[in-house]
């Protein structure tokens, strides 16, 4: 849970199981999240291995975002997690 027990981690993981995608992109992808925490989220978790950045030399900076093997590891909790958060949205709209 330290690893991915915050609130913007597993959106962030969650997104990158599609591939890697650009920096901006996945951002967009997390509109509520801002751009100190998704910087400093995608750190920490670069920082635990769980993704990898590449970094490419053009103009303007292009920087992608991905999942290491340890990240992909995580995929099935965090689709369980997706399914479960879905149907527990749709029990709250029912009630």
């Amino acid at each position: 849970m330290n690893l991915i027990g915050t609130k913007w981690k597993p959106l962030v993981l969650f997104h990158l199981l599609d591939g890697p995608q650009r920096s901006g992109i996945l951002q967009k992808k997390v509109p509520e999240i801002s751009n100190k925490m998704f910087t400093q989220t995608v750190r920490e978790l670069e920082k635990d291995g769980l993704i990898f950045r590449k970094v490419y030399p053009v103009v303007p900076p292009k920087v992608e975002y991905g999942l290491t093997e340890r990240g992909i590891s995580l995929q099935e909790i965090l689709q369980s997690l997706d399914v479960w958060g879905a149907k527990d949205l749709n029990k709250k709209r029912l009630v």
